[in-house]
């Protein structure tokens, strides 16, 4: 009996060279369609499908691969069903070389409903995995990458089983991912993601690997999840500097967070995933000088993050302050300002999707726990009516810097505390508690990070108070305003602490925990 191999690969990177190398190896080279005329173009002989099998390719090539003679010679086992083999005519097929249907870059090319349906892959998967499942006896290539180690096998003689098993998990894990990507789009463009599914499956693609992770000991990879949307770290390009870590892309997510909570021009700086200081200001210069003196002894060694492009005057006040910054990341950088930069080495220079700040992160967040997931819609900021409850309403001022606080704190490890004060180009940050187990706690701590003047100052909790302790701290350090959702069995103490101290303060009706 002849020894087989079917191509069919949409991405044909290599192809020829491989395809080469296994018909010197005897192969007789069995494919459909574009892969055909590829291999043909390359000077091979090729056995079609249609041929191989008796039955014409179908229904516009919906039907070609899906046949007895190809599933039966990729499944059968070669000792148990050698006879049935032999009475319906069925060879063995021994090696399998299929990648898919280009379905991602289709559905992120914009195309219409029908096209992208059209790139959903039906047969390559079926004979994928059916190599996948009988590694036992086939060899399933579905990476270029590949190619080379297996043809290096192939000419040794055989390819053997340690590395057919790797393969086939490779195979496996390839259409596992590709069903994934296929049901979020599904469920997106059919307006079906509104609710959490009794079952799913995260698309992931390693974009690269990690040294370590939060700790030396710890290993670790960056994986996207191949959404085409605009919110995605995937997208980002490093524009110089060493490597991102784990914990500097930890922080860069929570950077960028919290500095598009934000309308006006802002800078976040960025620590341990905990804002220590943020601004909003007419312009990127004066935000980022605003966010490093909230806290510039905590901002050593942070991230510092825009929601607008950066320029050369931006860069110039960065290096100005002789603050050593792990990674600046932006909404893009003029040729000026990556000038300066490349002055800085070793600073991480990450340039975010222009568009970044439109809509909202893809699918839904998620935290692995042991053994299992916690998903949940992200905490997308949403206008809120401001509900004032005390005697005193807020200033115009000090409603700018509580709608500011309110932004910063929603990016605040719980239980939060951001302490603000109106500046006369938008707000600034004056002092963050965070991640305490009292809330009192985290007042205490907002309040002596502060490095402006606390009276006057106005103050954001994510959740609301428990007791009126917090209150009467914040009031004794002489805040004059309080933005906080309300909810507490004893709201009516807490306000009525507010009004003693002669302090507005305004309910949101929206939590905000962020742990």
């Amino acid at each position: 009996m002849r020894r087989n191999a079917l191509l069919s690969v949409s991405d044909k990177t290599d192809l020829l060279p491989f395809a080469r190398v296994l018909a010197e190896a005897g192969h007789t080279l069995l494919s459909t369609g574009g892969t055909a005329r590829a291999l043909r173009d390359g000077g091979l002989e090729v056995v079609d499908v249609s041929a191989f099998t008796g039955a014409p390719e179908m229904m516009d090539g919906r039907v070609k691969t899906l046949h007895p003679r190809i599933h039966g010679g990729i499944l059968g086992l070669r000792d148990a069903h050698a006879q049935e083999a032999q009475e319906h005519g069925i060879e063995w097929i021994d090696v399998v070389v299929v990648n898919l249907y280009p379905f991602e870059a289709t559905a992120a090319s914009g195309a219409p409903w029908d096209e992208v349906i059209e790139n959903i892959d039906i047969g390559g998967p079926s004979m994928v995995r059916s190599a996948a499942k009988n590694h036992a006896s086939v060899t399933i290539v579905t990476s270029p990458s590949d190619y080379a180690r297996v043809g290096e096998a192939i000419r040794a003689g055989e390819v053997p089983l340690s590395l057919r098993r790797e393969l086939a998990l490779a195979a496996f894990r390839h259409t596992a991912r590709y069903d994934a990507t296929i049901s979020s789009w599904f469920a997106r463009e059919a307006g079906l993601d509104h609710e959490l599914p009794a079952e799913t499956a995260l698309p992931l693609t390693r974009i690269q690997s990690l040294r370590y992770g939060e700790n030396p000991h710890q290993s670790a990879a960056f994986y996207g999840d191949g959404d085409p949307t605009p919110r995605s770290l995937a997208r980002m390009r490093q524009h110089q500097g060493k490597e991102l870590s784990y914990n500097n892309l930890a922080d860069l997510d929570g950077a960028v967070r919290a500095v598009f909570e934000h309308e006006p021009p802002a800078a976040v700086v960025i620590k341990h995933a905990n804002p220590c200081g943020s601004a909003v200001a007419h312009g990127p210069t004066q935000a980022f000088l605003d966010a490093l003196s909230a806290d510039p002894v905590s901002a050593y060694g942070g991230i510092v993050a825009f929601n607008r492009p950066v320029d050369g005057d931006t860069v110039a006040a960065i290096k100005r302050s002789k603050t050593f910054f792990e990674v600046v990341a932006a909404p893009g950088f003029t040729a000026d300002a990556l000038e300066r930069l490349a002055t800085r080495e070793n600073l991480r220079v990450i340039e975010l999707p222009a568009d970044f700040g439109q809509g909202r992160p893809a699918g839904r967040d998620a935290k692995r726990v042991m053994g299992g997931w916690l998903v949940q819609d992200w905490d997308i900021a949403a206008p809120v009516e401001l509900k004032v409850v005390t005697k005193r309403a807020p200033t115009e001022a000090e409603e700018r810097a509580l709608r500011f606080a309110w932004a910063t704190c929603r990016s605040v490890k719980s239980n939060a505390i951001t302490l603000a004060t109106a500046t006369e180009e938008g707000a600034v940050s004056n002092g963050v508690g965070a991640g305490q187990m009292s809330r009192v706690d985290s007042v205490r701590l907002a309040v002596s990070k502060a490095t402006r003047p606390v009276p006057g100052s106005v103050l954001a909790s994510d959740a609301f108070f428990p007791f009126a302790d917090g209150l009467q701290v914040a009031a004794e350090a002489g805040v004059r305003a309080v933005i906080q959702p309300g909810g507490s069995i004893r709201d009516e103490e807490v306000i009525a602490a507010a009004d003693a101290a002669g302090i507005a303060m305004v309910f949101t009706g929206v939590r905000h925990f962020r742990h």
